[in-house]
């Protein structure tokens, strides 16, 4: 069953993701990825994620979908124009990949290459636009393709957004986003269970599925940082104590995650699970959350 086939058959989602590294080497890519295959509905190839340089998602993706494995094609505006997003797409699928995730991508100045220019001709609502377009047999410019694709296109969003204005323009870009054809949502990471139960009940009118996102966490740090850092994230004071106090990090990470899904179970269609390095420890939270 493909992934837009188990988004249809109403069935509890669980997406996984892996990030391809800084050089050509892959083996341990494709062991994370063959370890998951027969345990989610599909594996997420992240685009130069966090603006960092590395091995391309479309390729990757083009592997994964070669070995029978589902990939969610992630593509970002950061880096290109219309005209090679457009040019990109077409490749992916004549590549036989199928899903794909639109994003707008995290600025050059947080990455590696700080001095790289910029595009962002699109966002990700035009982005998606633009694949309904291609979906229609279409380009931008309005000519006809001698065959079109038949992408499955997803979105994301952030449910953690601080309350009041930003919670409601979170709302207001999704809303956008499904009427630019967006038919899954996946959301950042989540660890307030309170929090996403209010945020699912403001959205549950949209009719799209939504997945919940899970982060692994490694450390205390790597909490504190993504506090400080990362937009919309907000590990509560108990869960950072939990990793700072813990002998065995990784059996108190596969907890906090496993909670996190199992508390998703009648919140929303599915979850997505990034563990960001730790995708071998995956299996466990599915286990430990009840989900084989």
């Amino acid at each position: 069953m493909g992934f837009k086939e188990a988004v249809e058959s109403e069935k509890f989602l669980v997406t996984a993701e892996v990030g391809p590294g800084k050089g050509t080497e892959i083996q341990g890519l494709l062991e994370d990825a063959e370890l998951l295959k027969d345990r989610v509905d599909a594996i997420n190839v992240t685009d130069l994620q966090s603006s960092v340089m590395r091995l391309g998602s479309l390729a990757v993706s083009h592997i994964l979908a070669d070995k029978g494995i589902e990939p969610v094609y992630q593509l970002t505006c950061r880096d290109r124009n219309r005209l090679a997003l457009q040019s990109d797409l077409l490749s992916a699928w004549v590549l036989g990949i199928k899903n794909v995730l639109a994003l707008t991508g995290d600025h050059p100045v947080l990455g590696d290459h700080p001095e790289a220019m910029p595009v962002f001709d699109l966002d990700s609502v035009s982005l998606l636009q633009t694949i309904k377009t291609m979906n229609s047999g279409h380009d931008l410019a309005g000519n006809e393709f001698n065959g079109a694709p038949d992408f499955f296109p997803g979105a994301v969003v952030n449910p953690g957004a601080d309350a009041g204005a930003g919670l409601e323009m979170q709302i207001i870009k999704l809303e956008k986003k499904i009427e630019a054809g967006a038919r899954f949502i996946q959301t950042q990471g989540v660890f307030d269970l309170n929090s996403f139960e209010k945020f699912m009940k403001r959205v549950e009118g949209f009719k799209v599925p939504v997945l919940g996102g899970v982060i692994m966490l490694k450390s205390a740090g790597m909490a504190r940082f993504m506090n400080s850092k990362v937009a919309g994230i907000s590990v509560p004071e108990a869960q950072i104590k939990a990793m700072a106090e813990t002998k065995d990090k990784v059996r108190t990470s596969v907890e906090i995650a496993s909670g996190l899904v199992r508390g998703m179970k009648d919140m929303c269609r599915g979850v997505h699970i990034m563990a960001i390095g730790w995708e071998k420890k995956v299996p466990m939270v599915l286990e430990e959350a009840g989900l084989k």
